[in-house]
Formats: structure tokens, C-alpha cells, sequence
């Protein structure tokens, strides 16, 4: 019997369902998967790739939030807090975080936009200048070490064939602009990218003014035939973040414009810059022999001052760190790659990748009362520094022409230091708490993935992962004890999946992945009171899933995309939250808070042919689903449906050309909460998302021939 007839006979169904068109670009090229340039078609994983077409379209290139919606697996939910960045979680890693990015490596131009101890910050990257976001879900993730539920990776880019210079400016409502200037340039032996950006808002809600300034540039040279070299320097400044908190449920149902009296009172804020310099060296040594390297160094300095009046009893005892945090930090890293690829028969081939990477963190960081929004007394003195190693090595092996086996393995130490100056003779809950304590692990990941057919891929992946603390999940123990938590673990995940892509006819490619996960240890929180968040580990929790991608050309001039994402994210065993009175139990089954179960997006875009004044539109859906507040589930965020709709035009004249972009955001004008504080104390969980807002950009591009 012809074992292939089956997908034959449906491949024939679906192309008479799906006649062929103009072919959409369904394979950009990705290099995240094997660390080697191939398509997303190709990659042995669950992989996607957002492109600058989408980035444009997107709305104000400010938040990630714009162009991921569109990516199964992935949630980014924007708070409308530019104090604490967005919500960003992978198959449910990150979903615990308050602010910034926990769980998801985030790395722009080949260097981590993500720290040692796995927390990074989504709000440098400067969504302007990106050419294209890679998404990395599933056991791959894992061998890029600490904090791998999955893996971002931005790149900085221009398709400008001559010397490029556009200006851009973008407004809307709560006093929303964005400007912009940008020039770009590809050579037969350099590409150069300079990127300037000012956003600026007057907030939706009370409260919530922001303003942040970005500069990024990027220069590739090719030095000679066989070796090319990358610098990327990029500043963050934004001296302006006035955070608004959550409000509880009555709260936001009365008037989700509202901020809390003691959010104003205190002046709860945030001011933060920072600055990076790095360079990627790439050298072919042989016709199979890459040689890579990197280098970074980073400094980054924040002032924080939390909605906590000095009243609070973790802010006036020993053991707390007062309602500011102030810290000065320098980082900086490095790694060496090396490739190699032995040609077998047959067109085989087994392709071997090896590296070293080192990444260094130091802090300078201070605690002080906030009395009213000013900085008082100092409650904490410390210095920190954490450092991470790793040495990984995959391989890809192609046991037939249709059959490749994957393998890979990443051993990771990570060690946290600190040195503690905030000390008080005398009182014996507050004396040397100076210590260090490291986390180590080795990861392995195998996989095998089978060409069917020339139209079809198939692919299984299972892999071990794990999640250090972050220093500021280590940053408190248990009251009345003062100084690091000590007794946390880092987290421990088995990971597998399996998957299909589908180029159904010309122009149509399905995606789809199934998984199971399962975590020991995870982190969770433990204590909150007074702007003190202490953490502990719980037992066991399991992931499992599935995520479906359509993409399609209908006709020469209407293109769909669909993605929707399923995820059952449960704590596996029963554990305890705080202690005495205030003690909750928390029984196994809960699901996971802050991670939506279901999730959608669906757009439909038009360009017509020849269209007068480059006319192009869309409509888009975007479903969120219920998001529980806390491990206890006591409520939850509703889901929510959102329609988004966008037109624009483009003019050219001479070397000028003229774009326009409007969107219409929340067009039914949904209320809803956009994202949950996950475990606020206050029960403040609700972030309300904006009513229906609009958007206008216009762009002006010269080329200089």
C-alpha cells in the first residue's frame, strides 16, 4: 500500500479549497532555532518570525505588545503602566512577574537584553529600527540557558539600497506622540542603521504620564571575503514614568480612569536610563568552519519609588527596604561560538555547534523610605553582583535525506553575591546579611524531525530547562528575618512537543504544536505586605497546550492570518501562601495566574493591485482570555475580544515617498482589563486597557541616489 496517499489525497482537497496566488512570504529566514541560518519552514521547532511590514502596521512602535499578538504561544499584555514595562510570558513562563520580563530570554543583535539572574526589560528595544522578531517556544528554548521558556530575539536592519533617510511623526489621543528619524544604508560591503525616537503620553489613566527618548544604531561591515563584524550602540533615557497601580474590582467597574489616593500621594514613579555598547565578530575558518564571538559592556540606572507610605510596618522595621529603590548597575558579557558542518553521502550532512558564554552583573543598590515622594531615611545598603557561565553544544544530524536527529546539551552555573552595608549593631534582626549561594544545572534536549514530504514537515523535541530567582525574588526572607532569601531554589521543567508545518497549497502554510510540561519547584509568591514580597517554592506544576498558525494568500490581493493558542496551566500540588492569620492554602488544580487559557488573533488584509496612492487596510481580532489574579484564583479578569481596524496609503514622487497609517484601536469600545497585577497585597489587581483610541502616522522617506 503507497503509505502516502492519505496526505496526498487531502493535500490535493486543500489546494482545490486554497487556489494558488501570488506566494505570501511564509519562510523568512530564522536563525534562533539551530543557531544557524534556515527558514521557519525548515526549523526543527516551534518558531515564528515577525517581519517589518508587521512592525510598520502595528501601531506606535513602542511596545512589543504591537507586533507579537499575531504569534501563537507567546502573551503580551500591555498595562498602560510605562513604569513597569509589559506582561510577557512563553507558554506560561513569565506570566508571575509584576515588572519586567521573568521566565523569556530576550536578546537584540546577539547580545541579552536579559541579565544573569534571568530578569529583563522589553522597553529598550527599539521597535523602529527592528527588521525582524524571531519567537523561539518549545525544549530548543532551553539551550540558551537561564530563564528559557522561550526565547525573543530582535534584529536590528534596513533593506535600503541607497542612502535612506525618513522622518516620521505619530499622535493620538491622552496626549500620544511619537517622533522619529531613522537613516539607512546597504553597500556591497557595509549596512548602516541610525535610529532616533521620542514617545511621549499624557496617560489614560490619573497618574500614568510618561515620556522615554531611544537612540539605536547599528553598523555591519564586511571585512573581507571570509569575516564580517557588527557594533550596536543604543541609549534608553525615560525621565518620566508616573505609575498609576491597579485598582481593585469596584474600583475599576466605578471608573478605570481612577488612580488610588495613596499612588498620588506617595508619588509612586519610576526613572531609569541606560546605555550599551556591543560588537559580533563572525570569521568563516574553512568552507565548514564558522568562527563567532561577542561583547558587550551595559550600565543601567533606576530610581523607584513604590506606593508605600513610610507608615508601613516593612518599611520602618529592620527588615525592610523602604518605598525607593535606587540602584546604579554595570554589566557586561561575552561568548565564543563555533560551527561546523562534515558532509555526509547522499546529501547528508551533520552540522556541530559549541560555545562558551560568560555574563557579569554588578549593582550598587540602596532602599530609602518614601515620605510622600520625597527620599528620607535610608532602610538598605548593599552591593550585588551575580555571575553566569555556560558551555553548550548541539548537534543536527541527518540520519536520511528526510530523517534529522537533534541533539544538545548547555551546562549553567549561575552565582549571586551580596556584600550587605546597611547594618546596625545591636539590633540582632539586622546584622551582616552578606552572603552568596549559586544555582547550577545541566540541560539536555534531543528532537527528530522527518520531511515527509516536500510540502510537509513534522518534528518531536524533549528537553530539561530551569529558572534561577531573580535578585529580586532573593531579595527578601521571611519576616522578621532581614537579607537574602537564601533557602529559594531554582526552578526545574521537562519539556516536550510535537509538531507539523504544512504548505497546504501555494501560498498557504499551516503550523501547529502540541506540548507538555512539566515544572518542579516553581517560584511563587509567599508574603506581600508593605512593598515586601518575599518568595517560596511550591511543588509542581504542568503545562499543556496547543498552538495553531494559518497563514494565507486568498487572492493577489487579500492575505489572512490566524493564530490561536490553547493552555492548561495548573499547580500540580497543594502548597501553603503566607503564614499564621494571613496563611492561604492553595490547592492543586489552581490554575496559574496572569496566563490566559485561550488566546486568539485573526487579521484579514487588503491590498489592492494598482491601487491609487498605494492604498492597503486591514481588520484585526485579538481575543484575550481569562486572566485569574492570584494563585488563590479568588477572581479574574474577564476575556475579552478586541477589534482593531487600520487603512493606509502610501505617494511616491521622485525619490520621496509618503506613507500614511490610521488605526482604529478598540473599535466596539470594549471596556476590559488589560493585564492583572498577579498577588497584589491590596487586591489591586485590575489594569484597565484603553477605550476605543486612534492612531495617525505619516512618514516621509527620501532616497538619495
Amino acid at each position: 500500500m503507497n503509505k502516502t496517499l492519505p496526505l496526498s489525497t487531502l493535500a490535493l482537497a486543500l489546494a482545490a479549497a486554497f487556489p494558488a496566488h501570488a506566494q505570501v512570504e511564509l519562510d523568512p529566514v530564522v536563525i534562533t532555532a539551530e543557531r544557524t541560518r534556515q527558514t521557519t519552514f525548515d526549523a526543527p521547532a516551534a518558531i515564528s518570525a515577525v517581519t517589518r511590514d508587521v512592525i510598520d502596521n502595528g501601531g506606535f512602535q513602542v511596545n512589543l505588545s504591537e507586533a507579537l499578538n499575531r504569534v501563537p504561544g507567546i502573551s503580551v499584555l500591555n498595562r498602560q503602566n510605562y513604569a513597569q514595562d509589559l506582561q510577557l510570558s512563553i507558554r506560561g513562563f513569565g506570566s508571575r512577574s509584576t515588572f519586567g520580563i521573568r521566565g523569556v530570554r530576550l536578546i537584540v543583535d546577539g547580545i541579552p537584553a536579559t541579565m544573569p539572574d534571568g530578569q529583563g526589560q522589553a522597553s529598550t528595544i527599539a521597535l523602529g529600527s527592528a527588521q525582524r522578531i524571531e519567537v523561539l517556544r518549545g525544549p530548543l528554548a532551553q539551550l540558551y540557558g537561564n530563564a528559557a521558556g522561550g526565547v525573543v530575539q530582535v534584529f536590528t536592519g534596513t533593506d535600503a539600497t541607497v542612502p535612506t533617510v525618513s522622518t516620521s511623526v505619530g499622535m493620538g489621543p491622552y496626549g500620544q506622540t511619537k517622533f522619529g528619524v531613522k537613516f539607512g544604508q546597504n553597500s556591497e560591503r557595509d549596512s548602516v542603521v541610525l535610529d532616533a525616537a521620542r514617545y511621549a503620553t499624557n496617560g489614560y489613566r490619573e497618574h500614568s504620564d510618561a515620556l522615554r527618548t531611544q537612540l539605536n544604531a547599528k553598523w555591519d561591515h564586511v571585512i573581507d571575503k571570509d569575516s564580517t563584524i557588527s557594533l550596536v550602540a543604543n541609549s534608553f533615557d525615560q525621565p518620566l514614568s508616573l505609575d498609576p497601580g491597579g485598582l481593585t474590582r469596584a474600583q475599576w467597574e466605578a471608573n478605570p480612569e481612577q488612580a488610588v489616593a495613596v499612588v498620588k500621594s506617595q508619588d509612586a514613579r519610576k526613572v531609569v536610563s541606560q546605555s550599551q555598547l556591543g560588537t559580533v565578530y563572525e570569521r568563516r575558518l574553512s568552507e565548514a568552519t564558522t568562527l563567532s564571538t561577542r561583547l558587550y559592556v551595559g550600565y543601567r540606572d533606576l530610581d523607584n519609588a513604590l506606593s508605600v507610605p513610610p507608615t508601613a510596618p516593612a518599611q520602618t522595621s529592620n527588615t525592610g527596604s523602604g518605598g525607593i529603590v535606587s540602584f546604579a548597575r554595570s554589566y557586561m558579557g561575552g561568548g565564543v561560538q563555533l560551527s561546523h558542518a562534515i558532509r555526509l553521502d547522499e546529501g547528508r550532512a551533520l552540522r556541530l555547534t559549541g560555545g562558551v558564554e560568560y555574563d557579569r552583573m554588578k549593582e550598587d543598590r540602596q532602599g530609602y523610605l518614601n515620605t510622600g515622594g520625597v527620599q528620607g531615611a535610608l532602610r538598605r545598603d548593599e552591593r550585588n553582583s551575580v555571575d553566569s557561565r555556560d558551555a553548550y553544544a548541539q548537534a543536527a544530524w541527518d540520519l536520511t535525506p528526510g530523517f534529522t536527529a537533534t541533539g544538545g546539551v548547555r551546562a549553567s552555573r549561575v552565582e549571586f553575591q551580596t556584600r550587605d552595608l546597611y547594618i546596625q549593631p545591636g539590633t540582632p534582626d539586622n546584622g551582616d546579611d552578606s552572603g552568596s549561594i549559586s544555582y547550577s544545572a545541566t540541560n539536555p534536549v534531543v528532537g527528530l524531525s522527518w520531511r515527509a514530504a516536500e510540502s510537509l514537515n513534522l518534528y518531536a523535541n524533549a528537553g530539561q530547562g530551569f529558572e534561577t530567582p531573580t535578585f529580586t525574588e532573593l531579595s527578601y526572607r521571611p519576616a522578621p528575618a532581614s537579607g537574602l532569601n537564601f533557602d529559594l531554589k531554582a526552578s526545574k521543567s521537562r519539556h516536550a512537543e510535537v509538531g507539523m508545518k504544512w504548505k497546504i497549497a501555494t501560498g498557504h502554510r499551516l503550523d501547529l504544536a502540541v506540548f507538555d510540561i512539566t515544572t518542579r519547584n516553581e517560584i511563587v509568591v509567599d508574603t506581600n505586605a508593605g512593598g515586601r514580597t518575599t518568595f517560596k517554592n511550591a511543588g509542581r506544576t504542568t503545562r499543556k497546550g496547543a498552538e495553531f498558525q494559518y497563514l494565507g494568500q486568498m487572492t493577489d490581493s487579500l492575505r489572512a492570518t490566524l493564530s490561536l493558542s490553547a493552555l492548561r496551566a495548573r499547580f500540580a500540588d497543594d502548597f501553603v501562601s503566607g503564614s499564621g492569620a494571613t496563611a492561604v492554602n492553595v490547592p492543586a488544580g489552581n490554575r496559574l495566574p496572569g496566563t490566559p487559557e485561550r488566546s486568539a488573533f485573526a487579521e484579514l488584509a487588503w491590498t489592492p493591485k494598482g491601487a491609487w496612492g498605494g492604498f492597503n487596510s486591514g481588520v484585526e481580532l485579538v481575543h484575550t482570555g481569562k486572566l485569574y489574579v492570584n494563585d488563590a484564583n479568588i477572581d479574574s479578569a474577564p476575556a475579552a475580544t478586541v477589534m482593531n481596524l487600520r487603512v493606509g496609503f502610501a505617494q511616491k514622487a521622485g525619490g520621496w515617498t509618503f506613507s500614511q497609517l490610521l488605526r482604529l484601536e478598540n473599535a466596539t469600545d470594549k471596556t476590559y482589563a488589560g493585564s492583572v497585577i498577579v498577588n497584589d497585597a491590596n487586591s489591586r489587581f485590575f489594569e484597565p486597557a484603553l477605550p476605543r483610541n486612534w492612531m495617525l502616522a505619516l512618514t516621509a522617506k527620501h532616497e538619495f541616489r
